[in-house]
């Protein structure tokens, strides 16, 4: 995070109607052709002469000193390298000549920030990528705080995401129900501590974060294929025990009804075979194949 101090913030300068300074720099100069014949024919050729040229000057500096604004743009004047203010006005404006004017985009701007290749908290080497989008909120800071602020807030931008990456865990591992905030289960989260950690870095740079999100999330090619492997071992030990869980239900109303019907009596070992057979069929991944028992159980 920045710590350098503010030495300069907005400050809001009022600059004239340029339309009306275009008329009168324009009339000036029609006024200050025509003198000098109609002097000539009065005798006053001197004083002719001198206010045409007063016209003249007065009117070049009338033209001189236009600019145009676009909406949402701004421009920050200066004076002999002292700043006086900051233009926001839009359309043709007027303002001293001696004035130097830079111009500055208020717009909202996309800043897609390289693949960077991190360590997550637990020390897994992880990819990640963000779009950032800003806009400059504070036109002096940013043309004076820094020396470039699109390069500021790029730089500034992968550090941040560095730092998030190394905040959080790319999954909950083998606590999935922990609860913890994690990069990728935890999209709100992570996107507020991001726009939140940029905002903290750029904003000494007049800049504002709008927003920013995750455009890129993996695992590192070197250990991809085993988080893969651990992945869909979890997913099968997870649907195992549900079909385990299911199957001891069925078995369960299955004794159930022949004991409330009395269909047949069974004794323990009976009962033992049955739920054994019954989890073999209801349990197996592969098609079973039925055996029919021509004898008795203990034959």
């Amino acid at each position: 995070m920045s710590n350098f101090a503010h030495t300069y913030s907005d400050r809001t300068f009022h600059s004239s109607n340029g339309y009306l300074m275009a008329g009168l720099g324009i009339a000036a100069i029609v006024l200050a052709a025509g003198l000098p014949l109609s002097g000539a024919t009065l005798d006053m050729g001197i004083w002719a002469a001198a206010l045409s040229l007063g016209l003249a000057v007065l009117g070049v500096i009338s033209l001189v000193g236009l600019y145009m604004q676009q909406p949402n743009t701004c421009t920050l004047l200066n004076l002999f390298g002292a700043y006086k203010g900051t233009d926001r006005a839009e359309g043709l404006r007027w303002a001293n000549p001696l004035l130097a004017k830079r111009r500055l985009s208020l717009r909202a701007r996309n800043q897609n920030t390289p693949t960077l290749k991190v360590n997550d908290k637990r020390g897994n080497p992880i990819e990640i990528s963000a779009a950032v989008v800003w806009r400059v909120n504070d036109a002096a800071r940013a043309a004076y705080s820094v020396d470039d602020f699109e390069l500021y807030v790029r730089v500034q931008a992968e550090a941040g995401l560095r730092h998030l990456a190394s905040l959080y865990a790319y999954d909950e591992g083998e606590h999935p129900d922990s609860g913890e905030i994690t990069l990728r289960g935890s999209v709100d989260e992570v996107t507020q501590g991001l726009r939140q950690e940029l905002q903290a870095r750029c904003g000494d740079a007049g800049v504002e974060v709008m927003d920013a999100k995750l455009t890129h999330l993996a695992y590192a090619p070197e250990i991809a294929q085993v988080m893969l492997r651990r992945q869909q071992a979890e997913a099968v030990i997870s649907a195992r025990a549900k079909i385990v869980q299911g199957a001891v239900s069925m078995v369960e109303a299955a004794l159930k009804g022949l004991s409330e019907r009395s269909i047949v009596e069974l004794d323990d070992e009976r009962k033992a075979a049955m739920v054994s057979n019954l989890l073999v069929v209801l349990c197996s991944d592969r098609e079973t194949q039925p055996i029919v028992n021509t004898g008795t159980l203990y034959n």
